[in-house]
């Protein structure tokens, strides 16, 4: 195969449908919109609307609480320290979340890195992150090693 035989498997693109042009095409005159009404009409937004009733999203009570200032961490587990460390990606010294991200085991840095205590841990590591569970502290400390939380 070479570079100018390269090309799309049948029915992989399919061209758009022409609309208003002539009766013949079967999508001619009114280009597939019926006969007059709003909706036939270009500008329509009436997603909601429910023809002057109260619509269902105002008619039920609103539930809950959404936290403007909640932080999204990017999640680490021990488990996952360990693969890295005996794959050799990560040195087991000092890991943070430079390390973290150079590695490949966090992708996005979002508000920070929590460390959460999924799996074992039998490297001594010291760690520094943005945010840790109480479990996953203890656990690194069972083993030798130290959880630093950076702010």
């Amino acid at each position: 195969m070479k570079l100018n035989e390269i090309k799309d498997n049948e029915g992989a693109r399919k061209s758009a449908k022409r609309v208003g042009r002539g009766i013949g095409s079967g999508s001619g005159k009114t280009s597939g919109h019926g006969q007059k009404g709003q909706k036939a009409r270009s500008g329509v937004a009436i997603n909601g609307f429910e023809g002057g009733q109260m619509p269902i999203y105002r008619r039920l009570p609103k539930r809950g609480f959404k936290n403007p200032f909640a932080k999204t961490f990017a999640v680490v587990n021990l488990d996952t320290i360990q693969k890295a460390i005996d794959a050799g990606k990560l040195k087991a010294e000092a890991i943070n979340v430079e390390a973290l991200m150079n590695s490949g085991i966090v992708s996005k840095q979002l508000d920070g890195v929590r460390l959460l205590a999924r799996g074992a841990l039998t490297a001594k590591v010291e760690i520094s992150v943005n945010s840790a569970s109480k479990a996953a502290i203890e656990a690194v400390e069972k083993a030798g090693g130290k959880v630093t939380i950076v702010a």
